[in-house]
C-alpha cells in the first residue's frame, strides 16, 4: 500500500508540474529540428497484452516506412514506448511521463477504450495530440458533459456502430428473430456494444430474449451460459475481449450451445483460437477493422509487406489499426507544415477521404471517422472475408 501510495504522489507532483508550463500549444521536436518525438503507449504485458503488441508492430511497421521513405517534412519520428501494463492507471502513468519527461510531439495509444480515456484529459490539459488507435467507446473523444475532447482523434470506428452492425447482421443477414446477450459488465466496451446491438435489433422487430454478464478475468461460465441455454436463443451476441470469450466459446459448444455466437474487434486476437479451439469456433463471426484476405489492392500491399517483415504472419486488424494510425497522424503534421500542436490538431479534425488500410477516412464533429466496417467468420480456426458494410 506505502509504495502504491508513493507512485501515486510522485505521478501527481510531476503532473502538477507539467501543468504549469501547459498554458499554450507547444511545437516540438523531441530537442532535436530533425526528428518528430512520437509516444507510444500500450498494453505491451497484462490482461490484453495480445493488442498492445499486435499494434506496437504496426505502428513500428509504419515509421520504418515512412523514416526510409524521408520522413515528415524531412524529419524522422523517433518513438518512446511505455508498457500500461493493461492498467488504466499505468496508461495515466504513462502519459504522464511521455508529455512532462520525454516531451513527445504526439501520443499514440492506448489499444482499449478504458485505457485511452485514461490518458484523454491529461491530453487536453497538456494540449498533446493523442491518437487512439483502438479505443472504440464514444467517451475516449468524447467526456461524459457532451464535450469534444478537442486534441483527441481515433482511427477505429465506435462501439455503437459495431452494436449496429452486429444486430443488422444477425437480422438481415442470418435471419434470426430472437438472441441472447452475454457481455463483460465491467467493460464500457461492452456495455457500449450490448446497448446499441439492443437499441438495433430490437427497432428491426427483434427480440432479446436473455441478458447475461461476467467480468474480466471470469473463468467458468458454464452456470450463465446454461440459464442462456434453457431460453433457447437463436443466436448470442457477446462483447467482449478475447481472453474471456474464448473460453466462453469453448464452454457454449461443450455444454451443447450450436447456434451463430457473434462479437466485434476485442475477438481479434490469435489467442482466442488457443482458448477456444478451432472446431468450437466454427458458426462464429465476429465485427472488425479490416480483413487480410479484403481484395483491395491497398490492403494487399500492406499484407505482403508485413508478412515479408514478420516471416510470413498475416496481420491482424490491430496490427492494421497501429499501422493506419501513424499515417494519419503524417499526413497531418504534413499539411499542418509544423510539429505545433494546435497546428497539427486543426489539420486532423479537417481530415476528408484519406485513404488508409483500414478504410477511407473521413473525421466527423465528434473525431470520429467515418469508414466501413468488415464482417468475418471463423473457418477451422482462420479469419474468412466475409462482406464489407458502410456506415
Amino acid at each position: 500500500m506505502k509504495k502504491k501510495l508513493a507512485g501515486m504522489f510522485m505521478a501527481s507532483t510531476i503532473f502538477a508540474g507539467m501543468l504549469a508550463g501547459c498554458g499554450t500549444a507547444k511545437e516540438s521536436s523531441g530537442g532535436n529540428s530533425d526528428t518528430i518525438k512520437l509516444g507510444v503507449n500500450l498494453e505491451l504485458s497484462g490482461n490484453v497484452a495480445s493488442y498492445g503488441e499486435s499494434m506496437a508492430k504496426g505502428i513500428e511497421m509504419a515509421v520504418d516506412e515512412i523514416n526510409k521513405s524521408g520522413g515528415v517534412d524531412g524529419k524522422q519520428f523517433d518513438i518512446v514506448k511505455v508498457d500500461n501494463k493493461s492498467e488504466a492507471a499505468e496508461a495515466t502513468n504513462g502519459i504522464i511521463k511521455l508529455t512532462s519527461q520525454d516531451k513527445v510531439t504526439a501520443v499514440i495509444g492506448a489499444a482499449t477504450s478504458g485505457n485511452t480515456v485514461a490518458q484523454a484529459q491529461i491530453a487536453n490539459d497538456t494540449k498533446t495530440v493523442l491518437m487512439a488507435p483502438g479505443g472504440t467507446s464514444p467517451t475516449v473523444t468524447v467526456d461524459d458533459k457532451g464535450k469534444v475532447r478537442e486534441f483527441v482523434f481515433r482511427t477505429s470506428f465506435i462501439d455503437p456502430f459495431q452494436g449496429t452492425v452486429a444486430a443488422n447482421f444477425a437480422s438481415d443477414i442470418l435471419k434470426v428473430n430472437d438472441a441472447a446477450i452475454l457481455a463483460d459488465n465491467s467493460s464500457d466496451y461492452a456495455k457500449g456494444l450490448s446497448s446499441s446491438f439492443k437499441e438495433t435489433f430490437k427497432a428491426k422487430g427483434g427480440k432479446v430474449v436473455a441478458e447475461e454478464a461476467y467480468v474480466a478475468k471470469d473463468t467458468d461460465f458454464r452456470a450463465t451460459l446454461t440459464r442462456i441455454k434453457a431460453k433457447n436463443p437463436s443466436f448470442i451476441f457477446i462483447p467482449g475481449y478475447y481472453e474471456e470469450v474464448g473460453l466462453i466459446v469453448k464452454q457454449a459448444r461443450e455444454l451443447g450451445i450450436d447456434v451463430p455466437l457473434v462479437g466485434a474487434d476485442g475477438w481479434d486476437s490469435p489467442k482466442l483460437v488457443d482458448l477456444a479451439g478451432a472446431e468450437a469456433l466454427n458458426n462464429t463471426y465476429l465485427i472488425n477493422h479490416y480483413s487480410s484476405e479484403d481484395p483491395d489492392e491497398k490492403v494487399q500491399n500492406f499484407v505482403t509487406a508485413f508478412k515479408e517483415k514478420n516471416k510470413g504472419e498475416a496481420p491482424n486488424a490491430f496490427n492494421a489499426l497501429g499501422y493506419d494510425t501513424v499515417y494519419f497522424l503524417a499526413d497531418a503534421i504534413k499539411r499542418a507544415g509544423s510539429t505545433d500542436s494546435s497546428k497539427i490538431q486543426a489539420e486532423l479534425a479537417k481530415t476528408k477521404d484519406l485513404s488508409l488500410v483500414t478504410g477511407v477516412v473521413t473525421i466527423d464533429k465528434n473525431h470520429h471517422p467515418i469508414k466501413t466496417a468488415t464482417i468475418l467468420e471463423y473457418k477451422d480456426g482462420k479469419q474468412v472475408f466475409n462482406t464489407k458494410v458502410n456506415p
